[in-house]
C-alpha cells in the first residue's frame, strides 16, 4: 500500500536526452508496423479477399484472363500464349485507299450520247477503259472492254456490260451506275480496280481547249460528228498528225463509223488519253498545270464523277511523269477474243458479244503483269502448272465442325504444289458450304481450288480485292468438304 500511495504521489519531471530519442525510435517503428501490415492486407493475394485490388500494388490483374502488368504498365509475359485473331471476311463494299506502292487500277466510264439526248432514263455507258499504273515497275497499262460483251452483273445476272451502267443509277444503289460498272468490270476480269472516273461531255471539252488542244497520228480519212445540234461536220484526212480541239478531239474519240466499228473505236479513244498525255505531262506544261491542279480541280468537279480523291490524282499524275511512253501496254478485247451471239434482250432480240475467257486472260496478263503473259492459253495448258505458276499464297480457316481440317486439308493441298501460307479456325463454325474469297487475280489458282473442292455455285466463290491482304486466296472449309471427303 504504501509503494502505491507513493507511486500516486510521484510527481514526472521533464524527460532526459536519452528518453527523447527512446519515444522516438519508438514512435517510427510503430508508424512503419502500420503501414507495412497494412500493405500486406491490401495488396493479399494467397488467399481471395473480397473487394479490389488497388493500383498502388505491385501488379495488377485486368480480369481472371487478363494480362499482368509491372510497376510501369507494361505487360509480364506469361507461358500462356494468346489466342489467334479470328480471321473474318471483310464486310466493307469500299475499296481499299492506295498505300502509294501497291499496282492501281482506274475504271474510265464514257456514256452514250444517243441516251443523253434521249433522256428517257438513265443512260447506259458507251466506253470502259482500264487505266493501270504499277509505281515499283514503273509501267503502265490500257484495256478497253466492248460495250456489247455479255457479262454477269452483280445481283442483276447476265446482260450487256454496257447497262450496268444504267441499272446501278436506275435502282439507285450506293455509288449509282460508276460503282456498279466498277464491280462489274472488276467481277468479270478478276483485277482489283480501286477508283472509277466519268466525265461529262462539256467537261471534257473544256478541259482539252484548257490544254491547248492534242495532236493524233491519224491514218484515216474521217468525217466527224461533233456534239449538239446544227454543227458542221468535220473531215479529218490522212495521215500524220492532226492538231485537235476539245470539240474535234470528242467527236473523234466518238466515231465507229467503219468496219473497225468498236474496237477501232477503242483504239481511237487510247490515242486520245495517250494525247492527253503528252501535254499534261510534257516538260514545259507540267510545273505549270500541277500549281494550277486544284484551281482545276475546283471548276471542272461538278462534271466529273470520281472515287479518286484530289491528292491521290497529284500523286499519280507525278508518277505518269517517271513513265515512258514505250512502257504503256496496250489492249483492246477484240472480235478474236469473243464469240458473235444472239440473245433476248428486254424481250427483243440482241446481238451480243460472249467472252473467250482463256484469250482474255491471256491478255489481261500481258496488262497487269510485268512479265507479259503468266501462262499459255488455259484450255491448251496443264491446270497444275498454270495453277503453279500463278503463285498464290492461299489461307485455309476450318468453318466446319471438324477439328483439324484445315491443317489436314493444308497438307494435302502443300502437296500438290500449292503455297498455303496460313490456316486458321474460321470465324465461326456454321460454314454448310466450302466458299471461296479472291483477294487478288489469281484466277487458274481459283479454277483449281474449284476442281478440288467440286465448286460449281457462283455464291460459293466472292471476289473482295485487298491489294494489302497477306494472302491472295481465303478458302473457308465447310462442312461439305469435311463429310463427302477423305484427305489421304
Amino acid at each position: 500500500m504504501n509503494t502505491l500511495n507513493s507511486l500516486r504521489n510521484k510527481k514526472f519531471g521533464p524527460l532526459s536526452l536519452g528518453q527523447i530519442i527512446f519515444w522516438s525510435i519508438v514512435l517510427v517503428l510503430a508508424m512503419f508496423g502500420f503501414f507495412f501490415v497494412r500493405n500486406i492486407v491490401t495488396c493479399w493475394t494467397i488467399t481471395p479477399l473480397p473487394g479490389m485490388t488497388p493500383a498502388n500494388c505491385g501488379t495488377i490483374t485486368a480480369g481472371i484472363d487478363g494480362p499482368v502488368l509491372n510497376e510501369q504498365g507494361t505487360p509480364v509475359a506469361t507461358s500462356i500464349a494468346p489466342p489467334p485473331p479470328v480471321a473474318s471476311i471483310p464486310e466493307s463494299n469500299l475499296p481499299p485507299a492506295w498505300d502509294g506502292a501497291s499496282r492501281i487500277t482506274v475504271l474510265l466510264i464514257g456514256l452514250d450520247y444517243r441516251d443523253y439526248l434521249a433522256n428517257d432514263g438513265p443512260p447506259r455507258s458507251d466506253s470502259m477503259i482500264l487505266l493501270t499504273i504499277d509505281p515499283l515497275s514503273k509501267t503502265a497499262g490500257m484495256l478497253s472492254i466492248p460495250r456489247d460483251l455479255w457479262v454477269n452483273i452483280p445481283g442483276f445476272g447476265y446482260s450487256r456490260i454496257n447497262t450496268a451502267y444504267s441499272t446501278g443509277e436506275g435502282n439507285k444503289l450506293p455509288g449509282g451506275g460508276p460503282e456498279l460498272a466498277r464491280k462489274t468490270v472488276e467481277q468479270f476480269l478478276g483485277v482489283p480496280i480501286q477508283y472509277y472516273a466519268q466525265i461529262d461531255f462539256g467537261t471534257f471539252v473544256e478541259f482539252i481547249d484548257l490544254i491547248g488542244g492534242i495532236d493524233i497520228d491519224n491514218q484515216e480519212d474521217l468525217r466527224l460528228d461533233p456534239v449538239g445540234s446544227g454543227r458542221d461536220k468535220v473531215i479529218l484526212t490522212c495521215c500524220g498528225i492532226r492538231h485537235l480541239n476539245g470539240e474535234k478531239t470528242l467527236a473523234y474519240a466518238r466515231y465507229r463509223k467503219g468496219d473497225g466499228g468498236d474496237v477501232e473505236r477503242a483504239h481511237r479513244q487510247q490515242k486520245v488519253i495517250l494525247g492527253i498525255r503528252n501535254v499534261v505531262l510534257a516538260p514545259e506544261n507540267f510545273p505549270v498545270l500541277l500549281g494550277k491542279a486544284q484551281q482545276f480541280f475546283d471548276e471542272f468537279s461538278a462534271g466529273i464523277k470520281t472515287t479518286m480523291p484530289f491528292d491521290t490524282a497529284l500523286q499519280l499524275g507525278v508518277l505518269a511523269r517517271d513513265i515512258p511512253v514505250e512502257s504503256i501496254t496496250h489492249g483492246v478485247i477484240d472480235y478474236t477474243m469473243v464469240a458473235l451471239d444472239n440473245v433476248v434482250l428486254g424481250g427483243q432480240d440482241a446481238s451480243v458479244l460472249k467472252p473467250l475467257p482463256d484469250k482474255i486472260r491471256e491478255l489481261r496478263d500481258q496488262i497487269f503483269t510485268t512479265s507479259g503473259p503468266l501462262s499459255p492459253l488455259a484450255g491448251q495448258g496443264d491446270p497444275t502448272a498454270l495453277m503453279k505458276a500463278d503463285g498464290a499464297r492461299i489461307r485455309l480457316l476450318n468453318g466446319s465442325v471438324t477439328p483439324g481440317l484445315d491443317v489436314n486439308t493444308g497438307n494435302y493441298l502443300l502437296g500438290l504444289g500449292m503455297a498455303i501460307t496460313e490456316v486458321g479456325a474460321a470465324d465461326n463454325s456454321n460454314y454448310n458450304s466450302t466458299l471461296i474469297v479472291l483477294h487478288s487475280p489469281k484466277l487458274y489458282t481459283l479454277k483449281y481450288l474449284q476442281a478440288v473442292f467440286g465448286i460449281t455455285s457462283s455464291a460459293q466463290i466472292l471476289i473482295k480485292p485487298d491489294p494489302a491482304s497477306t494472302v491472295d486466296i481465303e478458302v473457308f472449309l465447310g462442312n461439305d468438304w469435311a463429310v463427302n471427303n477423305t484427305i489421304p
